[in-house]
């Protein structure tokens, strides 16, 4: 495993902000972490890079504990905190150059992250002459100076237009990849508060409430195409035995009066066919709609952000 933790509980004084969590991400794994603002989400990160102690419990990354090995773990991790400190005085190549020389990195290194975040035909300008995406650039490049195993990332999209987001994404799925000289991909993980982030890259999401895990899956699971539920409501009660004659129907359910809610194991469009059927029985159809759950839907479900 890249990262292990296991019962990590944080207090502020008398103020909870993580309550013994738990969970273990496999190597080369690209993982969403998601939560409201105060969930505990950066406040773990910090702990992961050894930069504030947990109260309780305890975590290893890369094999390496965050109590005893902190140097090892500093070693394993490359960060980019939410705030993306940089040297706004200082030109890219020479902000990269400065800190190789902090993690004794040679200097070539250097130039292949450069190429590798594109930032090629920025290097030789000043930093706070870069816009906010080529900041966010040099911030990635930095943290991958040393050639970690692991990339924590706190909220690395946040403030960029969306073309600076696509560029971005593209670069976090690229070095989590396998590389072409057949070096293994980097364990990803980062926070977000946008949804659409974790569904274009992450391959699983660990959402996060008042401290706790409330849910840890595969984003394949969620995402499952397979099978398309609609929700409909006809004016009469409907005998079951009747609906399962609809085309492609795997499971229904009356969820309340006369209610139905319709599994269908097709990608394809099915409410035409549930109007076809309502028409051919003599039923009105008083409400039609798709009722596939995405992660926003599961997001508010899990956290209590309603409309």
């Amino acid at each position: 495993m890249s990262i292990e933790v296991t019962n990590i509980s944080k207090y502020y004084g008398q103020q909870k902000a993580l309550d013994t969590i738990s969970f273990s991400i496999k190597k080369g794994e690209i993982v969403g972490f998601l939560g409201p603002n105060g969930a505990g989400k950066s406040t773990l990160m910090k702990i992961l890079t050894t930069y504030i102690p947990a109260t309780e419990g305890t975590a290893l990354v890369y094999g390496f504990s965050i109590d005893t090995q902190a140097m090892q773990v500093q070693k394993s991790i490359g960060y980019l905190p939410e705030n993306n400190p940089l040297y706004l005085d200082m030109y890219v190549r020479e902000y990269l150059l400065f800190n190789a020389s902090i993690y004794k990195t040679p200097k070539n290194r250097v130039e292949e992250v450069i190429q590798q975040t594109g930032l090629t035909p920025e290097a030789h300008k000043k930093i706070e002459a870069l816009s906010k995406g080529y900041r966010q650039r040099v911030g990635l490049a930095n943290a991958l100076l040393h050639d970690p195993e692991v990339l924590i990332l706190d909220e690395p999209t946040t403030g960029l237009d969306p073309n600076q987001l696509l560029e971005i994404r593209e670069l976090i799925k690229s070095v989590a990849r396998n590389q072409p000289d057949g070096k293994a991909g980097k364990t990803v993980f980062l926070s977000t508060h946008i949804m659409q982030e974790v569904e274009a890259i992450c391959d699983r999401v660990i959402i996060i409430n008042q401290g706790k895990i409330v849910t840890d899956q595969n984003l394949s699971r969620l995402q499952d195409t397979k099978n398309q539920v609609i929700e409909v409501a006809f004016d009469f009660r409907v005998e079951e035995v009747a609906l399962q004659r609809l085309p492609s129907l795997k499971k229904v359910e009356n969820t309340f009066d006369f209610v139905y809610e319709l599994t269908f194991t097709t990608q394809k469009d099915m409410r035409p066919a549930v109007f076809d059927f309502a028409h051919d029985n003599g039923l009105k159809i008083l409400q039609l709609n798709q009722k596939n759950k995405n992660l926003e839907q599961l997001f508010r479900e899990l956290t209590g952000k309603t409309d």
